[in-house]
């Protein structure tokens, strides 16, 4: 007898924890993060262009004195800012990632230098947007809830009806051009991560999604 695949469900703070299968679930979580983190830098050391909200990042740190790990850890409380009207509610999986995705970014760019060729340096992109979608699948088939940019993405489609591909390219593109106004660093990369990035993550969810109560 088949049974049914697990599904991607929308639970509250507390039933995260009670769904089921939290240490599995916490452990594949703080992974994911890790290597979203990663894949962050890898992009940001390839130089050709990085994810659309770090094109914002890598425009704000030019004008302030902390690390792009920092500046991500505080947009991302930034952005949680806005959750507040949405009626958006944080889980462990939301603070988690506001604070994993900028440390492990900063790790990584202390340990990794910009190749000075071309190939190697393409490498480094191709490979952080291959591992960002890895990333994206394993800490959202956890289970214990969307990062904060996730969150203002379906909160504002929630609250004006919106499509969320229309909300999600809105928002990219409005935070892809104040990050150019900064300084920030756009190129192949923005573009590829933009088109890519969905599909990967959506063909490797099922694969890493946690089957749990309520689903």
């Amino acid at each position: 007898m088949s049974t049914a695949a697990p599904a991607l469900v929308h639970l509250g703070p507390l039933a995260q924890l009670r769904a089921g299968r939290l240490t599995r679930r916490l452990v594949q979580l703080l992974v994911g993060l890790v290597m979203y983190g990663v894949s962050v830098a890898m992009m940001v050391r390839g130089g050709l262009g990085v994810a659309p909200w770090d094109v914002l990042t890598s425009g704000f740190v030019r004008h302030v004195s902390i690390s792009f790990g920092q500046a991500v850890i505080a947009i991302s409380f930034v952005v949680l800012l806005f959750w507040l009207p949405l009626r958006e509610t944080p889980g462990i999986g939301t603070l988690a990632n506001a604070f994993l995705i900028g440390l492990s970014a900063d790790a990584t760019l202390a340990v990794l230098s910009q190749p000075a060729s071309l190939v190697p340096r393409a490498g480094l992109m191709l490979g952080g947007i291959a591992l960002c979608g890895l990333a994206t699948a394993v800490y959202i088939g956890a289970q214990l809830g969307r990062g904060p940019r996730d969150g203002l993405m379906t909160g504002l489609a929630r609250r004006t009806g919106l499509s969320l591909r229309l909300v999600r390219t809105a928002l990219e593109v409005t935070v892809v051009l104040v990050g150019v106004a900064l300084g920030g660093q756009l190129g192949i990369g923005t573009v590829l991560f933009a088109v890519t990035i969905g599909p990967i993550a959506q063909a490797l969810l099922p694969v890493f999604l946690v089957s749990v109560r309520g689903d």
